[in-house]
């Protein structure tokens, strides 16, 4: 398939690396800031192929995974209720909650339905007026266009019966507190070629600026990431600190104007808590006040629901590039794609489910 194909070819990923051995010449850290990227790498093996001298830890760029606790439980709680259809993309279905997870509460009756997109939740609330349908509204920037949609068509329909269960979180500030911190280690990123293509790279020079890490755009074929992998080493080695669009092919320096445009409409910034992390202050969207009506926490009163996570899952640690899944005690042991501690392990994108799903315990 052209523009895919090509960027699976073994022989341009084995030239693009034998430049990143010629180019490195001492030890540095990436992190690529996309689960899907991770799943990407560990499936082909790439950070196999690289020199010694280049580290690549995983970021907390699954937005499965970093829906916290507390807000899968307030999912459960709504999911449970005899008058509610509740939506969701199938990855949230066996993510634990505090004792159980949406399959079960699905198993134990109640109407629990994966959705493909927010308009099919919609289409679901106009087939069925006297049931609530929910859609569980997770994601970075890259899902945010489809669920503003879904809330504008359900306005534009007059419904009363559909709302969304809010869990945005945005790509910048985790950056952030990841290079904030201090135990980082990060010294350049691999940005999410998709959520770039939403929101252009326009917010990263700056942060690339203050902290003095420079951050290669990238996309998801083997060849793509390698890519990135090489423009990222090739500034770390100059000294340059700079954002450069390793993915021109998906992404531009503005992105998608209109569709932020209809995010800015529907969601306004806002303190998110992130799993295993805590609150990353401004990191997330939430619904603009002119929107409440739709804000399936208050329209099921499950905003004071918390919960405590499992002392055992070191899924935060891991998110932030300080641990990989193998440095988990429990990884492979109590905690299993079959009996997960944390979203890590079952998600698509988690670090965890791609280490045990290839075998990559070392």
């Amino acid at each position: 398939m052209k523009y895919v194909s090509e960027f699976r070819e073994a022989a341009r990923v084995k030239t693009a690396i034998d430049e990143i051995c010629r180019t490195v010449t001492r030890p540095w850290t990436l992190m690529e800031i996309c689960g899907g990227q991770t799943h990407a790498i560990v499936r082909h093996g790439l950070d196999q192929l690289l020199p010694p001298a280049i580290e690549l830890v995983h970021g907390p760029g699954c937005p499965v995974c970093v829906t916290p606790l507390e807000q899968i439980d307030r999912a459960l709680a709504i999911a449970s209720r005899p008058d509610v259809i509740f939506c969701s993309y199938g990855d949230m279905l066996r993510v634990p909650g505090s004792g159980r997870d949406l399959f079960a509460v699905k198993a134990g009756g109640g109407d629990v339905r994966v959705v493909y997109s927010p308009l099919d939740a919609v289409a679901i609330a106009q087939d069925n007026p006297d049931k609530q349908v929910v859609f569980f509204a997770i994601g970075f920037e890259t899902t945010a266009p489809p669920n503003v949609m879904s809330v504008l068509q359900a306005q534009r329909l007059g419904l009363t019966n559909y709302s969304v269960l809010v869990s945005h979180v945005r790509v910048p500030p985790a950056i952030e507190a990841i290079l904030g911190s201090t135990e980082n280690r990060v010294q350049g990123f691999l940005l999410a070629g998709h959520v770039c293509s939403v929101m252009g790279y326009w917010e990263y020079p700056a942060l690339a600026q203050r902290f003095g890490v420079p951050m290669a755009v990238t996309g998801f074929e083997p060849l793509d990431i390698v890519n990135g992998i090489l423009t990222a080493v090739k500034l770390l080695e100059a000294g340059k600190i700079e954002v450069v669009n390793a993915y021109p092919r998906g992404v531009t320096f503005e992105g998608n104007q209109p569709a932020q445009k209809q995010i800015a409409q529907v969601f306004m910034e806002c303190d998110r808590k992130w799993r295993g992390i805590g609150t990353i202050p401004m990191s997330g969207w939430g619904l603009r006040p002119e929107f409440e009506f739709f804000n399936a926490e208050k329209r099921f009163a499950v905003e004071s629901l918390k919960a405590e996570e499992s002392p055992l899952c070191i899924a935060g640690q891991i998110l932030q590039g300080l641990k990989k899944p193998h440095h988990c005690p429990a990884f492979g042991m109590e905690c299993t794609p079959e009996t997960p501690l944390g979203a890590t392990m079952v998600s698509s994108e988690g670090a965890c489910a791609a280490y045990h799903r290839y075998g990559r315990v070392l």
